[in-house]
């Protein structure tokens, strides 16, 4: 998608802001702005437009109305991506790429073409290449690219494809169907043999355009035929072999059809053929003026000019084709014999005495002539129908049986000669055109193995002759083709809209297609609807619906039938009812009789039928049956044996199917899968009736296609002639636009300088097709899917994380979810894709994005291995180099090896046994080749024998499947033996059933007859025997009879009047009713016209709406997903801008080291060239010392004399010097071997260190990373612990201002509690006092009521309520000590929880104290590693210096052996100079010189080997500093060991210090719960002791009114009882204080209730009452004691309480009290 610029952006949001839009009206449609302002005030439903060719201004409907797409879309190449999705939007575009010759236009997945005849240079072999490899997306909208879709998904999916050819007749159908074949026969090749190439296939199209081609009013070479054409491909995609299937052929043009129209190309070709022999052997020199089949040669000579080229074209098309010359004479001769044929003509009915005959026998000689056949025979075989046998039967193109056979000479009309005439002519031409389809299969077929295929569907388009201009009547095979459209229209309708529909519905995806059509397949259903009972014919009526073809076959088995008949019953089914609204029946009825109108692709193609004729044509005409007979008795055998041989095949089905013939298994598949359509089910019975037969042939085109995948091209007709936009009948049948909007001339479509386009055709056209929905669907849905699995494996190499995180091959349990992982890492629009329950779907273009993506990603990761493949070649290459050498080497030193021990005796002697050992060893090989030999023969023998089993296995095979082929035949045609039977039994049926139904009728009429007639003569009796009875009786009883008759008759009449009035005035009364019924009849009917006009103008305006909703989404989503586009182009851009600054940030650094090693390179090349002109200088020294010791030698030489001593002795010092020499050279060689070896060395030093240096540098790269990544995880961990450390330290400090808090509570509370114990003391003793007064008024009282019972209760009820009270104290009193326990515990727990954080302040500390130290120790090691770095870096760069000194030292090695080649060539020369002065006299001064020269040799000599010595002491010191750069390297990586295994102690130690702080935490929330347990207690003990604090008070000021009572009367007697139990209380109480256990406070507080009472006793005691010595009490009134220990008694209570209830009640108390006590002190 091209990136659009900000202009085009801003030109675009300015076109949209002017509300343009397109005015609809009848002749087409008109650019308009939209104007809208608040003042104008229109009607509800109309718009104010401006036309903007004009300036008019229009107030128009919503519904003429359409939004318009700016300019940039005018020439989209995917119609499906225009922004508002209307008609005149497409067809704007259609319009503006149809002007720019851009014939071919995407509609969503389908492709749209523009009438593509006239084009030639959009189809060039060059254009073809442009497609060649493509994807869909890549390419433009072309044929081209359909069939390179179709061939790719072939290739990749290893499925059959199908490219199907929709629309109608004329547009362009069967030459996009060649440009697809030359297309892929171009582009995929062949394979062997040429099987199928384009010479081929062209030859193939002008075969089939001769024989199956003829003019038309619509198409100047119109197809007459459906056919097939399948390519089969091979594995590697070229064809392997190619068939072709045909059906439909309009046999019957031979003789008969429409006026004005020609007859099949062939005959005007073979009329104007220019070879004079064959003319001569044809008889054609001499042409019939008349010919009834209307065969006329051609008029013009430039047509018959043209006419005998495509003979000559169609003899070499035929030629290249493989046909012989024999059987393309017998092709010529039965072409001829037909033209002769109807040369001849017949006899008229009238003439003759009614004998059918040949009206010229002249003509009819040259056909028999021609055919090999006699007049007679011909004769007979036409006219005379009396052959019916077996040979009949052998029909290849049509069938009859037997009940047509008889029913063709005895019940139906009688044929006439003509049409005898005609069917022979149709029967020779069908079976010549079969002929022809099986030899060019037999040229196209191979038995190469083949994968899959590709078919191309190319049929008749829509015929209608009103868009040809002509007035007549469709015929019926016309009828035929636009039936095999509309099922090719609603198949592309099924795969369009309901398996997508049923799909998504399927996988659980909710899509709204509410603007959506349903589809209506009236039109298909009123052909060939069949009924429940259509397995046998029935002459019944039913109400059951069938369509055309079968009451066709029903009424030509009816005596009598007319085609009236079949229209009544026709639209009886299909026709308008009666409340139908218009347009919503597929039938109308026409003004012409015998004419019909069916509205076909989707009723927008209204043709006009003539059915005249039809009846006739259904039933099957003999003639035609013999022709097969006659051909296959000629007398010439090259035709007999041509059309013998194919007797006997299969390669026609039926008559129906030409070319089922083939060697392929796809073909056999493809053959196999249409005769299972004529032999399964209704097939198998009604396979033998021509009507039903149309039906099969096309259900066995729907069901072949049907199994593959299919790609559909619709042809769109641009202009026809004729066509006016909207038929001549009704208006429910117009197909323009709805709006009845007529603009004035100049108003219409600006078609500018386009190429004309009738837009009402092209919008008729469109609405047909039904591509706006499509393209809709196509918009809105998800049109590609692909399987979980499949999707996963396919684009998983974009998602490398998840393959390396599964593996490459991995299994995944749940698909869903490995997808859903997928889908998240590609990053997609969440609205570009969807999850179904087994699928993932896509929106348009989403899925090629992906494969895009895919591809990069693959050639990447292509380019990657193609890298690593070639380096590792060039490895190889490199180490196999290093053997060679190292191989050369080793020849090398065995070669001087061997000339050191080739004269060693025991090497000859190894040399001469060796040889002897390996013949040994050759032996024994043989010996075990033998063996293995054996071996091989045995397994062979087993093997033949294996295939010899084999081979019988495959001959029984073989036999039985030829037996069962013959059973299977036996049974074909024991079926058809059953279905002829059941057919004659059907027919006699029928017979019978008229028979019988015409007996009931004579029966019906004979039984009404005869009841008439007994009415008449029962009547003709009475009257008689009223007559006789009136001539018998005497005359006074006559007269009184006839009066009461006469009477009787009066009465009679004046009924019968009454009764005629009544009925008058009902029959008005019910008349009148009747007009007001039909009245308000009327009145609602026109309510509810209107209602529906009103409702579909709602629902126009509501789909208009939606799709306008639908587009803006669309929209809407595509600019999200160009924004999520943009946000990754944006995110990938940022990632490449930051890695673009890090490598400059890089670079940077790499320059500035490069700069100071620059600096460093210039400064030794500046060294370097010092020291060369030091060298410089020596050469210049060396040059004047030769040039010295030259002029040395021509004094030497021109010296004369001599001394011979001193000669001796020069011959000696010579051979000193030369033995000196020897042991130089020596030295010399060892030393250039030891430098050799320094430089291996040093260069092995160099490499190691190279190597050592790159390891060591990455180690540091991944050793900083660690160390950096170990600092950051460590900051975080201490982050994390600080942040920990603050929350512990803030609970921490909330537990202990908890703990203050609490402990203040407590102090508060025990104060509280002291400080009432005290004043409640105090406030007892006080309550004692009153209570004693209180006693005794009590007793007073009891004085009174003594001998009342009911004081005694109210004392008992006082005595109760004393003890509650007292029992109540005392549970409150061990609940406060309780309670204190437990504050204790909590005192104890906070203590320890304030020890635990110490600790953990302790611990925290001291952790941080580690973490401080393995801070510094991070920074230090980080200090060291830096130091370390700066000394590698500085051994680096010493290094590279000392390789530079060796560098220096060797290129001075060098030097310095090129100076010794020179000394050496001197010293050569010098001797040779002293050889010469040998002979003569030598002077001692050049003795000495040379000496010195030898001396100062040795001395550089010496030079050299300290030079050497200096190096080999540099090379061990980088030993060293390598070896300790290793030690620190390892000393490192062990401290880096140690500081991840201190890390790892850390973070187990951090580990633990969680969990205690976990413990701890749940230890403080424990602490809590129980203290808030214990408040709780507390405040429930308070309001318990103020509850008994208030009755106490109550219970004391009682008491003391009592005792107060009772001092009164202490002398009383009656008391002495109580007075006894108080003592005895006390006693016990004493008893039980000497005892050692016992809750002490309890045991307090009841001595000083005790001492009381005590007090009180002694106070009040009598004469006869006192204390005993041990203290016990003798007499008391413990009525106050009562009292105390009773608070909440009410007074009615104490008032019956008697003294000795209470002593009673007192012990019991103390006795439970103890108990308590007890089991208080056990629980605290």
């Amino acid at each position: 998608m091209r990136v659009k610029t900000e202009e085009q952006i801003a030109a675009e949001e300015a076109w949209y802001e002017t509300e343009k839009v397109w005015l609809v009206h009848k002749d087409g449609f008109s650019l308009a702005t939209q104007l809208k302002s608040k003042e104008l005030s229109l009607p509800e439903g109309k718009l104010r437009v401006k036309l903007d060719h004009d300036g008019a201004v229009l107030d128009v409907d919503e519904d003429d109305v359409e939004k318009a797409n700016a300019p940039s879309c005018d020439r989209l190449e995917d119609l499906a991506s225009l922004v508002y999705l209307n008609e005149s939007s497409v067809l704007h575009t259609l319009r503006q790429r149809y002007g720019a010759s851009l014939l071919h236009t995407y509609a969503g997945p389908s492709l749209l073409v523009l009438s593509p005849r006239g084009a030639p240079a959009v189809y060039s072999e060059k254009v073809m290449q442009m497609f060649k490899g493509c994807r869909r997306e890549d390419m433009a909208p072309h044929i081209y690219a359909v069939a390179q879709t179709a061939y790719r998904a072939m290739l990749m999916s290893r499925q059959d494809q199908s490219i199907i050819l929709l629309g109608s007749s004329g547009s362009g159908k069967t030459t996009s169907c060649q440009h697809l074949v030359q297309y892929l026969a171009t582009i995929a090749g062949t394979s062997g043999n040429k099987v199928f190439s384009v010479d081929k296939w062209q030859a193939l199209s002008t075969l089939l355009e001769a024989f199956g081609n003829s003019p038309t009013v619509m198409n100047g070479n119109a197809t007459r035929f459906s056919q097939i054409l399948s390519l089969d491909f091979d594995q590697a995609g070229q064809v392997a072999s190619a068939s072709i299937q045909t059906m439909l052929l309009e046999k019957l043009r031979v003789a008969r059809r429409p006026a004005g129209e020609a007859t099949f190309n062939v005959f005007y070709y073979l009329l104007a053929c220019g070879d004079g022999t064959l003319r001569t052997e044809l008889h054609l020199n001499h042409l019939a003026e008349n010919n009834v089949f209307g065969i006329v040669p051609l008029a013009k000579p430039e047509e018959k000019q043209k006419a005998a080229q495509q003979f000559s074209k169609l003899q070499m098309a035929m030629k290249v084709l493989g046909v012989s010359p024999d059987e393309q004479k017998v092709c010529w001769l039965i072409l001829a014999a037909i033209y002769h044929l109807g040369a001849a003509g017949a006899t008229k009915e009238a003439a003759e005495a009614g004998r059918r005959q040949f009206a010229r026998h002249e003509w009819a000689q040259k056909a028999a002539y021609l055919l090999g056949c006699s007049l007679e025979e011909l004769s007979s075989a036409i006219f005379k129908h009396h052959h019916q046998g077996g040979t009949l039967q052998r029909s290849t193109s049509f069938r009859q049986g037997p009940e047509e056979s008889s029913l063709g000479e005895g019940t139906g009309p009688k044929l006439s000669a003509l049409e005898c005439l005609e069917g022979m002519a149709s029967g020779l031409y069908s079976e010549l055109f079969t002929l022809l389809i099986s030899l060019a299969n037999r040229a196209l077929k191979s038995s190469q193995h083949s994968l899959c295929s590709v078919m191309i569907v190319d049929t008749p388009g829509f015929q209608n002759p009103e868009q040809g201009g002509s007035a007549r009547g469709a015929s019926f095979e016309e009828l035929c083709h636009n039936y095999a459209q509309d099922r090719l229209q609603r198949l592309f309708h099924e795969r369009t809209f309901v398996q997508e529909l049923e799909r998504y519905k399927e996988e659980n995806i909710e899509l709204a297609f509410d603007d959506l059509e349903p589809a209506t397949d009236d039109s298909v259903a009123a052909v060939d609807q069949a009924s429940h009972q259509s397995l046998v014919r029935s002459l019944a009526r039913t109400d059951e619906a069938r369509g055309l073809l079968w009451l066709l076959e029903e009424e030509a088995l009816v005596p009598g039938a007319t085609e009236d008949t079949l229209l009544q019953r026709l639209f009886s089914y299909y026709g308008p009812q009666e409340g139908d609204k218009k347009g919503q029946s597929p039938l109308l009825r026409s003004s012409k009789s015998h004419h019909f109108l069916l509205g076909h692709s989707h009723g927008t193609n209204w043709v006009e039928y003539n059915t005249a004729g039809w009846l006739s044509y259904t039933k099957q005409n003999p003639a035609a049956q013999n022709a097969p007979r006659l051909l296959q008795d000629s007398q010439k055998k090259i035709i007999s044996n041509l059309f013998l041989g194919r007797a006997g095949g299969a390669t026609v089905l039926s008559g129906s199917i030409a070319g089922l013939e083939g060697g392929s298994q796809l073909a056999l598949r493809r053959a196999t899968s249409m005769r299972k359509t004529f032999t399964t089910g209704m097939a198998a019975v009604k396979k033998k009736s021509l009507c039903i037969q149309i039906k099969l042939q096309v259900d066995a085109l729907i069901d072949t296609v049907k199994k593959s995948k299919l790609h559909f091209v619709h042809c769109f007709l641009p202009v026809a002639e004729g066509w006016a936009g909207e038929p001549r009948s009704a208006a429910s049948r117009r197909v323009s636009s709805s709006s009845e909007l007529d603009l004035p001339p100049g108003e219409h479509c600006e078609a500018g300088g386009l190429l004309p386009l009738d837009v009402p055709l092209l919008r008729a056209q469109l609405r047909g097709s039904r591509l706006l929905d499509a393209m809709r669907m196509y918009r809105q849905g998800y049109p590609d899917h692909m399987v979980f699995s499949e999707f996963r494996r396919r684009f998983d190499v974009l998602a490398p994380h998840l393959t390396k995180k599964h593996g490459r091959n991995y299994i995944v349990v749940d698909e869903r979810r490995a997808v859903e992982e997928l889908l998240e890492s590609l990053d997609l629009e969440k609205s570009s894709c969807c999850m179904g329950l087994s699928r993932v779907f896509f929106r348009a273009g989403t899925l090629a994005r992906l494969e895009e993506q895919r591809d990069e990603q693959t050639s990447r990761n292509l380019t990657l291995f193609q890298a690593a493949c070639r380096g590792y070649l060039a490895r190889q290459h490199f180490k196999k180099k290093k053997i060679q050498d190292l191989a050369i080497r080793c020849v090398q030193k065995n070669i001087k090896k061997n000339k050191g021990v080739k004269d060693w005796p025991w090497w000859k002697l190894f040399t001469t046994v060796r040889p002897l050992i390996e013949v040994q060893l050759s032996e024994e090989q043989i010996r075990n080749k033998d063996e293995e030999i054996q071996q091989l023969k045995s397994k062979l023998e087993k093997v033949e024998k294996e295939r010899n089993e084999l081979r019988l296995s495959s001959d029984r095979l073989e036999t039985r499947i030829s037996e069962l082929t013959s059973e299977l035949t036996d049974e074909r045609n024991t079926g058809e033996s059953a279905s002829q039977l059941l057919d004659a039994e059907t027919a006699e049926r029928l017979r019978a059933e008229k028979e019988m139904k015409e007996l009931q009728t004579q029966y019906d009429a004979l039984k009404k007859k005869m009841e008439v007639m007994e009415m008449e003569v029962m009547e003709a009796r009475l009257i008689r025997a009223a007559e006789i009875n009136g001539e018998v009786a005497d005359g006074d009883t006559g007269g009184e009879w006839r009066l009461k008759y006469e009477r009787a008759v009066r009465e009679v009449d004046f009924t019968k009047k009454r009764l005629q009035q009544e009925f008058e005035d009902k029959l008005e009364v019910e008349q009148q009713s009747k007009r007001q019924l039909e009245r308000r009849l009327g009145d609602l009917q026109a309510d509810s016209d209107e209602s529906q006009r009103t409702l579909q103008q709602l629902k126009k305006k509501c789909q208009r709406l939606t799709a306008e909703l639908q587009d803006t989404r669309l929209h809407l989503e595509g600019q999200q997903v160009r924004n999520h586009e943009l946000e990754k182009k944006q995110r990938r851009f940022d990632s490449e801008l930051s890695q673009a600054h890090e490598e400059a940030q890089r670079e940077k650094l790499q320059r500035e080291k490069l700069q100071r090693e620059k600096d460093m390179l210039l400064a030794e090349a500046f060294s370097l060239k010092q020291q060369m002109e030091e060298k410089d200088m020596d050469i210049a020294g060396f040059t004047q010392k030769v040039v010295s010791l030259e002029a040395e030698l021509q004094d030497i030489s021109s010296q004369e004399s001599k001394d011979e001593a001193s000669l001796a002795k020069v011959k000696k010092q010579l051979r000193d010097l030369e033995a000196k020499v020897k042991d130089q050279e020596e030295e010399l060689d060892e030393q250039a071997g030891t430098i050799q070896m320094l430089e291996q060395a040093k260069l092995r030093l160099e490499m190691e260190m190279e190597r050592m240096r790159q390891t060591h540098s990455k180690e540091m790269e991944s050793r900083d990373e660690e160390v950096e990544e170990a600092r950051q995880s460590c900051q975080k961990k201490l982050k994390q612990m600080e942040v920990q450390l603050e929350e512990e330290y803030e609970d921490k400090q909330k537990v202990l201002r908890e703990k203050r808090e609490l402990e203040s509570k407590l102090a508060t509370l025990s104060d509280q509690v002291n400080q009432r114990d005290f004043e409640s003391e105090k406030r007892l003793r006080k309550d004692l006092k009153r209570t004693k007064a209180l006693l005794a008024d009590a007793q007073i009282m009891l004085d009174h009521l003594k001998n009342n019972a009911p004081s005694k209760r109210e004392i008992a009820q006082l005595k109760n309520q004393l003890e509650e009270s007292e029992f109540t104290c005392a549970a409150a009193v061990k609940a406060r000590k309780a309670m204190e326990v437990e504050i204790e515990d909590l005192h104890l727990q906070i203590d320890d929880i304030a020890k635990a954080k110490t600790a953990l302040e302790e611990q925290l500390s001291r952790l941080q104290r580690e973490k401080n130290e393995i801070q510094n120790r991070l920074e230090e090691d980080q200090e060291d590693m830096n130091e370390l770095m700066k000394k590698h870096k500085a051994a680096v760069a010493q290094a590279s210096r000392d390789l530079a000194q060796m560098n220096d030292l060797q290129a001075q090695l060098e030097e310095a052996n090129k100076e010794k080649q020179e000394l050496q060539e001197k010293l050569q020369a010098l001797q040779s100079q002293m050889e010469f002065l040998e002979q003569s006299m030598v002077d001692k001064s050049l003795v000495s010189r040379q000496e010195a020269k030898i001396r100062e040799l040795e001395t550089r000599l010496e030079f050299e080997r300290t030079q050497v010595k200096r190096l080999e002491s540099l090379a061990s010191r980088l030993k060293e500093n390598m070896e300790k750069l290793t030690e620190e390297r390892d000393q490192r990586v062990a401290a880096e060991n140690r500081e991840k295994e201190q890390n790892k102690r850390l973070q187990r130690q951090l580990r633990d210090t969680k969990e205690e702080m976990g413990e701890l935490a749940r230890k403080e929330a424990e602490a809590s719960r129980k203290k808030h347990e214990l408040e709780m207690d507390l405040e429930s003990l308070e309001a318990a002791n103020q509850s008994l604090q208030a009755d106490l008070k109550l219970a004391f000021k009682r008491i003391g009114d009592l005792q107060a009572a009772i001092e009164d009367e202490m002398e009383s007697d009656e008391n002495e009882d109580l007075i006894n139990s108080l003592q005895d209380m006390v006693t016990k109480y004493q008893k039980r204080k000497n005892k050692p256990e016992g809750d002490s406070d309890v045991d307090s507080e009841l001595e000083d209730r005790v001492d009381g009472v005590k007090s009180w006793l002694s106070k009040n005691k009598g004469p006869s009452k006192a204390a005993s010595d041990d203290g016990s009490l003798k007499s008391s009134s413990p009525t106050s004691y009562w009292k105390s220990l009773a608070p909440d008694r009410s007074d009615d209570e104490h008032d019956l309480l008697d003294g000795t209830s209470r002593a009673r009640y007192s012990h019991n108390y103390l006795s439970d009290s103890d108990t308590e006590a007890k089991q208080t002190e056990t629980n605290a």
